[in-house]
């Protein structure tokens, strides 16, 4: 079997942003330590200092590090404590997502100027199918460039770009082009291009997966492409087998779909330390529903599911939901409801996390809303509407969640799951 390799990001120009890409559509185009990068942008005299972003209490994750936080060791996901260790001197800040959403916004705005097929990942990436749009802007590798200097004049960020003929094989080319760079990888050289990476550089090989693999003498992809598929279904199952034999020959047949729907949406927090206190609890769950109501609004959506999360001190975790009869995006009632579930949950052991999550998401338009008996005609979801518009104009801080769903003492002898 052969022994796994990298291959470097530039003077290969079998996949240099010169190669062929008369057959590489789909372009992956992924924003350089986007959150570190924004923070610069807007503070310009970090420019060149390692900039850590990420929860600063004693159980907080980074987020992301700009590349000069990196030769440190410095990545994203490490506890903050680990990146603290490796790198003191380096800059450490809260994330600001109101300030990352709109940056976002766009970036993928630009993305849309080039083509309508756009399928956005996440807040930092996406995928473009370019295929409609040389006539107007060229080949793809030109497209790419093109995009990349919009970014940077326009926006003041850096993004890098894999063009390739399926999704799979961009995303790997936009990894292997950071930061800041292009790189094409033609479709007659697509196997050449992915037997010499690593196993666990395909999408669905964790780490027991990986594990898995190396104990049967499988370390790059080329080893699995080779490898004889009953083994594989023996060691991984029949549905993972067939999908990574497939991914390691080059076939990924998916197409770029701009008409992605989150499934659900939900924010959490972690406790810098163990949380006993129902009144703490109380002023969590009540932020995260106003956060998770803010989202839904903003996407326009609504869910029918909400779900409480609760992660106890031992690292046990508890999940707890209850399906409304008519979906909600108001923190009114996803409090209630979260807050109504964690009485009936009543752990006696200290809480290290709390999480809110609505789930069954629908777009809001579509989905009828009914009216309670002596309810007025302008409720909750109007007050927070209105609380939506005064924090874009004055900030989330002026509008807090406890200004529309009060601040009742839970220890007190009333109804705990009213606010």
């Amino acid at each position: 079997m052969g022994r796994s390799q990298s291959l470097p990001r530039g003077g290969d120009p079998r996949f240099g942003p010169d190669a062929d890409d008369s057959g590489s559509l789909i372009l992956h185009v992924d924003m350089d330590a986007f959150f570190a990068s924004v923070e610069v942008r807007r503070r310009p005299e970090l420019r060149g200092r390692p900039v850590v972003v990420g929860g600063l209490g004693p159980r907080g994750v980074v987020s992301s590090a700009s590349y000069e936080a990196r030769p440190y060791g410095v990545r994203s996901a490490m506890p903050m404590m680990r990146a603290r260790a490796l790198c003191p001197h380096a800059v450490y800040l809260s994330p600001d997502f109101t300030a990352y959403t709109e940056a976002s916004r766009a970036v993928m705005q630009i993305f849309r100027d080039v083509t309508p097929l756009v399928e956005p990942l996440s807040l930092d990436e996406a995928f473009l199918d370019v295929s409609g749009a040389r006539r107007l802007f060229g080949s793809p590798a030109e497209i790419a460039r093109g995009i990349r200097e919009r970014v940077a004049g326009e926006l003041g960020l850096t993004c890098s770009v894999g063009v390739a003929p399926s999704k799979f094989v961009a995303k790997l080319g936009s990894t292997r082009a950071k930061p800041d760079g292009v790189l094409v990888v033609p479709a007659t050289r697509v196997l050449e291009f992915l037997h010499p990476l690593p196993v666990d550089a395909l999408w669905g090989v964790g780490e027991r997966s990986a594990q898995a693999l190396r104990r049967l003498g499988l370390a790059t992809i080329g080893d699995l492409a080779e490898a004889p598929y009953g083994m594989l279904r023996k060691a991984l199952g029949e549905a993972s087998a067939a999908h990574l034999h497939a991914l390691a020959h080059g076939r990924d047949p998916r197409a770029v779909s701009p008409e992605h729907v989150e499934k659900s949406i939900g924010a959490e927090v972690t406790f810098d330390v163990d949380v006993t206190d129902p009144l703490e609890i109380r002023r969590a769950l009540l932020a995260l529903a106003d956060k998770v109501g803010g989202r839904l609004r903003r996407a326009d959506q609504v869910g029918r599911t909400i779900s409480l999360k609760v992660r106890l001190a031992d690292f046990r975790t508890v999940t707890r939901s209850r399906t409304l009869p008519v979906a909600t995006d108001t923190a009114r009632e996803m409090f209630d409801t979260v807050w109504a579930l964690w009485t009936t949950l009543a752990p006696a052991e200290p809480v290290r996390l709390v999480g809110v999550r609505a789930e069954g998401l629908a777009a809001a338009q579509e989905t009828p809303r009914q009216l309670q008996l002596g309810a007025p005609e302008r409720g909750w979801r109007e007050a927070e509407a209105a609380a939506d518009a005064a924090a874009a104009r004055f900030g989330r801080s002026v509008i807090g969640p406890a200004s529309l769903l009060g601040s009742r003492d839970p220890r007190r002898n009333e109804n705990p799951t009213r606010p």
